[in-house]
């Protein structure tokens, strides 16, 4: 296997830790929304994610930086035609950030009430961005023989993207319903796990029309496993909701993000980047890559870098393990 086919790798791991890490902590912002009742609730889905959600965007960071550094043709394209949404995207990552750490300063029911919405609304939009920008990725796009992309943002607003679009939004807010079941104790931990059920229904609906309509147009052997797994393990994830089993079923759900990522991956290769007006002008591992001696040194870095960051973020969940509840809410200081 040549360099660049093992960074192809190592930025599909990236991207599937990230969604399977931040597909859960948007899943609960938007579930402040939806499943909350009042401001002590809030508090409780925002602290189970309080000391995680700043970790978990590293591996955004990360994949950003290794595709720059791997494949500058294809970090180029993507953010030139892409600019639109990404921009929307990072803005939103901005302004979330913002929001947790602003939205206790001040006692003013206002001041918190509008931080929470902007919670709502930053969790919301990236989880859909991020399954339209995929969408478009693994689809193809209009890239010319300069290896540019000429289309339009309308562009990339098509059907497949945009059920692509709703496929993350309902997978990540399973996702955050069901580590909200797992991480809460009371009342809010048996309505998580109902909200479970019914998002999970329609995510299972959605995701299985676009996991067969990216087989049939780009899709291999390997890709069809993945899709069985992905659908399988969304099942398993439902029934171990349902019987109460909270930790099974969150790994379930995870394995149905790594599934479901890996699937798009594997019907991608060796393509980074399809050009949707003739194949010959596509992004690939090869005329997108780096020097083989850049790879080589990116590779050395990461061998030593990954299993620092892996044992940090693990041992911050170690520390951060236990159920919270509306009792474990001390009273306004203010």
């Amino acid at each position: 296997m040549e360099l660049h086919d093992v960074w192809f790798v190592l930025i599909a791991v990236l991207w599937t830790g990230y969604f399977f890490l931040e597909g859960f902590d948007f899943g609960v912002g938007i579930l402040t929304k939806l499943l909350a009742r009042d401001r002590p609730e809030k508090r409780v889905l925002i602290n189970t994610i309080g000391p995680v959600w700043d970790g978990n965007e590293v591996w955004l960071l990360t994949a950003g930086g290794a595709t720059f550094a791997a494949f500058p043709e294809w970090y180029a394209t993507l953010f030139s035609g892409f600019y639109l949404p990404l921009l929307i995207i990072l803005v939103c990552l901005i302004v979330r950030g913002v929001a947790f750490e602003y939205r206790a300063k001040r006692p003013e029911e206002n001041w918190q009430r509008n931080w929470e919405t902007a919670i709502f609304w930053t969790s919301l939009i990236p989880a859909f961005l991020w399954g339209v920008a995929f969408g478009n990725i693994v689809r193809g796009v209009k890239i010319d023989k300069n290896l540019e992309y000429v289309g339009t943002f309308w562009d990339l607003l098509n059907p497949y993207a945009l059920l692509g679009g709703l496929v993350t939004l309902t997978l990540f807010t399973f996702h955050g319903a069901v580590f909200t079941a797992l991480k809460t104790v009371g009342d809010i931990r048996v309505r998580a796990r109902a909200l479970a059920t019914k998002v999970g229904l329609l995510t299972a609906v959605l995701a299985l029309v676009f996991l067969l309509w990216t087989q049939v147009d780009s899709g291999d052997g390997k890709s069809l496993v993945a899709l069985i797994v992905a659908v399988a393990a969304l099942v398993a994830a439902l029934a171990a909701n349902q019987a109460g089993r909270e930790g099974w079923s969150f790994a379930l759900s995870g394995v149905t993000i790594v599934a479901a990522v890996a699937m798009l991956f594997l019907s991608l290769f060796p393509n980074v980047m399809p050009s949707s007006l003739n194949e010959d002008w596509s992004l690939t591992v090869t005329n997108a890559s780096s020097s083989a001696y850049t790879l080589k040194i990116m590779t050395w870095l990461a061998a030593i870098a990954t299993p620092l960051v892996l044992l940090y973020q693990g041992w911050t969940y170690w520390v951060f393990r236990k159920r919270i509840g509306t009792q474990h809410i001390a009273e306004s200081v203010h």
